[in-house]
């Protein structure tokens, strides 16, 4: 009998994670609605995108891409050289976690000559996707 219970209270347990996990979530959810009603939540709106700023993103700088056969990838070695779809001086893509923020050009860091950085020249405009 003793191992039915046991048996029961396991049963019971793997279920409740997910309980409180959707309780938590619609405390969250009311809290947050009421704290957009308040007058003084665009204050404390502050506090909380602190919060979001350490959050940390993958940036990516693309110069450029290519397409290659897999014979053509497998005979590469060092020193070879691969072309890209872009030239010099056109603009390169910036991607923050797989999509493209803004446009900017390479430029040497004044600090230290043996770094490239990039100067923005174009933030693209956010868009929602349905």
């Amino acid at each position: 009998m003793a191992a039915t219970n046991v048996e029961a209270e396991a049963e019971a347990e793997i279920g409740q994670p997910n309980e409180q996990l959707d309780r938590a979530i619609e405390e969250l959810r009311g809290v947050l609605r009421e704290e957009e009603g308040r007058p003084d939540a665009a204050l404390r709106s502050g506090a909380n995108s602190s919060i979001i700023m350490t959050i940390p993103v993958d940036v990516q700088i693309i110069l450029g891409s290519t397409e290659m056969p897999v014979s053509e990838l497998m005979a590469l070695q060092k020193g070879s050289t691969v072309a890209l779809n872009r030239r010099i001086g056109e603009p390169v893509d910036v991607v923050v976690n797989g999509r493209r923020i803004a446009r900017g050009e390479i430029t040497v860091l004044e600090s230290d000559p043996t770094r490239f950085g990039i100067r923005l020249t174009e933030i693209i405009a956010a868009t929602k996707s349905a």
